[in-house]
């Protein structure tokens, strides 16, 4: 559950956030961000923020909610990461109905790191692969 402070509340933030912030979209779902300089601003907040909107395209009350709650949980745990005054504006589509919380995560960071706002690192377990010049000849075996 993401704390209080950490929450965009009134509808306000949410319209500032999705017509000056900067958007990136995948299948799932489409992540808005505006990040603000804390030295600008007395009144802005120091900590990053997100809010959701699960509109009834996705499903039904139950699978909304679903959504929602997954949405909170996977942003709760990058919260952190993100640069401070930074307000996100996570909104689901569809597709994310039907989507596991590994995919909607897999969405998540790439929308992020498209953004700006997660470092681009690869995963632990993905291993790039070996890449050969495209001028060179391929190698058929030498003949002795």
């Amino acid at each position: 559950m993401l704390p209080a402070a950490a929450r965009l509340r009134r509808s306000e933030d949410f319209r500032v956030v999705l017509r000056r912030g900067s958007r990136a979209g995948r299948r799932r779902l489409v992540v808005h961000a505006l990040t603000t300089d804390p030295s600008e601003a007395a009144d802005a907040p120091s900590a990053a923020r997100a809010g959701f909107v699960v509109s009834k395209a996705v499903g039904n009350s139950v699978v909304r909610h679903r959504v929602s709650r997954r949405l909170r949980h996977l942003v709760s745990a990058r919260l952190g990461t993100l640069p401070a005054g930074t307000a996100l504006v996570v909104r689901a589509l569809p597709p994310s109905s039907t989507a596991s919380s590994a995919e909607l995560g897999s969405d998540l960071d790439a929308a992020l790191r498209r953004l700006g706002l997660l470092s681009s690192r690869r995963p632990a377990g993905d291993v790039p692969r070996p890449t050969r010049p495209a001028d060179a000849a391929p190698d058929h075996g030498s003949a002795v």
